[in-house]
Order: C-alpha cells, then structure tokens, then sequence
C-alpha cells in the first residue's frame, strides 16, 4: 500500500489529508472519506481511526483518500459547514486532478456531519458518481435545539474545532450555514447516481427516522440499510463498513437498484 500526504488550500485554510493506494500502476477507483463533527471525547487508543479505514479498502483494490475538515484534526481553520463543504469541494477538484485514480468512480463515504457535507457537494458536483452517507442526518434541528447559539459556539470552542477567539463573526451567519447545508433539501439532486444510506437502528444522536425521510425524498436508485442493534458511530462497526464495501463493490462494476433491506 503506498501513502502519500497531500495539504490543499482553501479560502487561505491547510486541508491536510492522505491519500491510500494499492500500489502498481493501474487506475483505480477512489473513495473519498468523510468525517463527523467532533465530539471531544477523548480517542480510543485501540482504535486506528480514518487510517485504518483507509487501508481497509485499499486491501479490496480501491484508492481512499481521508482529510481533515477545517477546524479537526492537523488542518487549519474552524468548524463551519457550509465552509466544509468547500473544503471537500477542493478535494474532489484534486483528485480528480490525479491520473492514478479512474476518476469515472469517484465515491465519497460519510458520516454523520461529513455524510450531510457529502450529500451537499455530490448533488451540486456530477464528477461525483456514487454516495454511501453513514448515520446523516435529515436537518440539524438537533444540534440547534441542543443548547443557546452562543452555548453551541462555546462547546465547540471547548473541544478545540473553533480556535480563533474573534470566530465566527456572526452567530447568525454560522448558524444560517447549517440551514443552507440541510441534507434533506438536497439529497433528491445526487439522482441519478446512486446513494446509499446506511444508519444504526439505535442510533443515539441521530435517530434512524432521519434515514428514512432522506431515503423517501432522494431519487433512483437508492439503498437503506438499517442495522438492528447498532448507535451512531458506524465508522467503528464491522457490519456497517461491510455494508458500505458490498455496495460500493457492486456499484463500482455495474450500479445497484433500489432497495430496502434491514440487517
């Protein structure tokens, strides 16, 4: 497997990320991983992260490219939505700049708050030809009823994803981004490439009615899965990242019809 670090700029922010090969000289197809929202808990030392994910679909022939959003991670910047969706827009522009990657497959994998990130930049972005979104949620109602605006803006600054002590200018910009970035709004526009939509039947932080509504509004085809048994963090379950590689495998070589299957 080769690795090579990449650092993009955008709007003046480092975006630092990996990208994973099999290694020879073919073109391969990619996928894109995608992130959540830090929580600030703190890490499990057993678990080897994005990384490890990586090299999980290298092993199964696939180019992955995993990056930190603005204000996560070792890239600059802090936490805001609509700027990450930028960020990932910059992603995509460079690897589909590579011609070691067959950028015909280009697939983007998220979860959680990179899933809705995800499913803001595939419906705007054609080059983007597949979506696994992994616990999205619809809107983020929840995280705006969680607490006060300036209550939202200080627990992020707690756990370090807004750094800058001036950040954001407005409060009701920042949270304005987070309404133009609604998933729901615009998970109809990734059609006609396919989605999947993959959530944790006990999904404690964004409850599996959220998949539902996405998969009701999105066009063809469209998959769900919903994974009795399973929370939120599906990064870290076997079954769900099963789930995902079955799909893109499948995807990747002929496209899948719709579905819906629980698990």
């Amino acid at each position: 497997m080769l690795k090579d670090y990449i650092v993009l700029q955008v709007d003046g922010i480092s975006i630092v990320g990996q990208l994973y090969l099999p290694g020879g000289s073919k073109n391969y197809p990619l996928v894109c991983l995608c992130h959540g929202v830090p929580s600030g808990n703190p890490p499990d030392p057993n678990d080897g992260g994005y990384p490890e994910l990586a090299g999980r679909f290298c092993a199964e022939g696939f180019g992955a490219f995993f990056f930190n959003f603005r204000g996560t991670g070792d890239s600059g910047g802090n936490f805001d939505i609509l700027g990450w969706t930028r960020d990932l827009e910059a992603v995509v522009d460079h690897l589909c700049g590579l011609d070691v990657v067959d950028t015909s497959r280009l697939f983007l994998v998220g979860f959680s708050g990179g899933a809705a990130t995800s499913v803001y930049v595939a419906s705007k972005d054609e080059r983007v030809c597949g979506l696994a979104a992994c616990a999205c949620p619809a809107d983020f109602s929840l995280l705006m009823e969680r607490d006060t605006p300036q209550g939202t803006i200080d627990r992020y600054r707690t756990i370090g994803a807004i750094r800058d002590d001036d950040f954001p200018p407005s409060l009701d910009g920042w949270f304005d981004n987070l309404r133009q970035v609604t998933p729901i709004e615009h998970v109809a526009g990734i059609s006609p490439r396919p989605l999947l939509l993959i959530h944790g039947a006990n999904d404690e932080t964004v409850p599996v009615e959220h998949a539902r509504s996405l998969y009701e509004t999105a066009g063809k085809p469209k998959e769900i899965v919903v994974l009795e048994g399973l929370g939120h963090r599906l990064r870290q379950e076997d079954r769900a990242v099963a789930a995902v590689m079955d799909w893109l495998k499948s995807t990747a070589r002929h496209g899948e019809p719709s579905i819906d299957r629980q698990a």
